[in-house]
């Protein structure tokens, strides 16, 4: 049976030969363990190799393992799910990064509820790339507007970029959606030089994400196992 430490060892040289194809180093490239669904033993397994970066996709299942793993300090937890107006508060209170911000009305309730004794809560936009009716995300011509919100935002902190692209298998595809969210990154950083992150790419798609400039990849399946 492959252990998790053996699935994210092999995360980690996917991503690395990945980022040699395109001359690219992988250090510039982050992985993100999407412990959605997961007991917290598959989370303290991979915590116990090394890994620091979760991402959790539903807010109350992602509340109760903060909490669970509160002692252990030097985790760092993303939202990467929907957002519910309801549930930011949870979500301002608890997590480091918020992925989906997709619409003005989320921003400014996370900047509203992020406690004034906790840093910044550092946002990352969610890019509907391909106006996939089955996506979260907002519109390109939304972005400019939104992105001015997060910036003027005191207890936010602007980082770049998320995207999930309508799914299909050709490589190619893949590289054009996500390419078209890098001149989109692009354009931004030239208002926000402080942008410094582009997640996309997935467990089935983290070599055309890493050849179109992602630097933070989000897997699952690929350590963790099927979900039931």
């Amino acid at each position: 049976m492959v252990t998790i430490a053996e699935r994210l060892d092999a995360a980690y040289a996917r991503i690395a030969t990945a980022a040699k194809k395109c001359n690219r180093d992988e250090k510039d490239i982050t992985l993100i363990a999407v412990s959605k669904k997961k007991p917290l033993e598959d989370i303290l397994a991979a915590f116990d190799h090394g890994h620091r970066e979760f991402a959790e996709s539903y807010v109350q299942e992602g509340v109760e393992k903060v909490q669970a793993l509160n002692d252990h300090k030097t985790i760092v937890w993303h939202f990467i799910g929907p957002i519910q107006s309801n549930k930011t508060k949870a979500i301002a209170e608890h997590f480091h990064w918020v992925q989906s911000v997709d619409r003005e009305k989320i921003a400014r309730r996370l900047n509203e509820q992020r406690p004034t004794n906790m840093k910044p809560l550092n946002i990352l936009i969610q890019v509907n790339i391909d106006n996939d009716d089955n996506k979260s995300g907002c519109a390109i011509a939304q972005l400019p507007q939104l992105a001015e919100l997060v910036n003027n935002s005191r207890q936010l902190h602007l980082r770049g970029l998320m995207a999930i692209p309508a799914k299909t298998d050709s490589f190619d595809a893949q590289l054009q959606s996500f390419e078209k969210l890098k001149a989109c990154f692009d354009k931004l950083q030239t208002q926000y030089p402080q942008l410094d992150t582009l997640s996309m790419g997935m467990s089935a798609d983290v070599d055309a994400a890493i050849a179109a400039g992602s630097t933070m990849v989000r897997v699952g399946t690929a350590i963790f196992g099927e979900r039931s």
